[in-house]
């Protein structure tokens, strides 16, 4: 039986974690938690010159090996779900994702998946991306809505994916974030890492991986500021986390301060109508809304906007009443 072989390096420093709870963070190993266990029952997840059990206490610097048996990996499905496809031609499409659908399967999401759909809709050389992440060249949080490229070919996956790395593709996000900035405009550059209490979340860090945010504010409302954000990086989270940080989370956001628990910060008179705004969005009020990129064969420059979906504008039209 054939085996997919991983090994993950961890991090010094961190706080100490189970090794189970570790691994089932990591986007690289794509396993359920019950699978890890069982992994690590038949010794096929070791350390080595160490005896580990699902509990096992990692306090960082640990090199894990990971073994994964071909019937344990889920089948990559094609998936008739519908698509709002902006363009497409032979190398590439441009999608308009939906807030609340994941851009690939991985554990605990193998099916309804943005590639589940666009698998079912076109055809993708196998051979790029992964296994499980075909023709993806950046990503989406679950709850984040906008604008994905999708490569159809290893050209075209290729000369995105260097663009990327080159920060030629020209990223802009809308985003409702709480408060005023003391700047109208202004860049974010502080470094990002896994958070050390919490490892699906993401954090500001003394020797992350470095992350740049560009903002520029649209409009002013009495406790919220709309904004226009431009990616200089990709990192994961990375405008909410940096938009939490300087004290600003985007409105909405469950995980990282931008829910109940800022309305403590406004004024009183406009506490009830901040919750109430609330109703109106269950998750993060940020959408990429333009994309640029070079096409990877003809170089000519292309440009995509997407409208604002129903639940931001909801809220920016409340807004306007107050």
């Amino acid at each position: 039986m054939e085996e997919t072989k991983i090994t993950v390096s961890v991090p010094e420093g961190i706080e100490p974690i189970r090794i189970d709870l570790y691994l089932v963070s990591l986007p690289q190993v794509e396993l359920s938690r019950s699978q890890i266990k069982h992994l690590i029952q038949e010794k096929l997840i070791v350390i080595p010159g160490k005896g580990i059990k699902p509990n096992f206490q990692l306090r960082g610097g640990e090199s894990i090996d990971i073994s994964i048996p071909e019937a344990v990996r889920p089948r990559l499905i094609a998936q008739d779900i519908p698509l709002d496809i902006l363009y497409e031609d032979d190398h590439l499409l441009v999608v308009n994702k939906p807030a609340g659908m994941v851009v690939h399967p991985a554990r605990g999401n193998w099916q309804d998946t943005l590639i589940n759909a666009i698998l079912y809709h076109t055809k993708i050389e196998s051979n790029i991306g992964g296994e499980f992440r075909p023709g993806i060249v950046h990503r989406l949080d679950k709850e984040t809505s906008g604008l994905l490229i999708v490569a159809k070919t290893e050209k075209a996956q290729h000369s995105l994916s260097y663009q990327i790395e080159k920060r030629k593709i020209e990223r802009k996000y809308v985003a409702l974030i709480w408060g005023t900035p003391r700047e109208a405009a202004g860049i974010i550059d502080l470094s990002l890492g896994h958070h050390p209490r919490d490892h699906r979340k993401r954090a500001v860090i003394p020797g992350g991986k470095k992350a740049v945010t560009e903002y520029q504010v649209l409009q002013y409302y009495p406790f919220l500021t709309l904004l226009e954000v431009k990616l200089h990086t990709g990192r994961t989270h990375q405008i909410r986390v940096h938009m939490e940080h300087i004290g600003h989370p985007v409105f909405g956001d469950p995980d990282y301060g931008g829910r109940e628990e800022r309305l403590k910060g406004i004024a009183p008179n406009y506490r009830l109508t901040a919750s109430e705004l609330l109703k109106l969005i269950d998750r993060q009020a940020l959408h990429a809304r333009t994309i640029g990129f070079s096409h990877p064969i003809s170089r000519e420059f292309m440009q995509f906007e997407s409208p604002l979906p129903q639940d931001i504008k909801a809220v920016l039209d409340s807004l306007k009443e107050i």
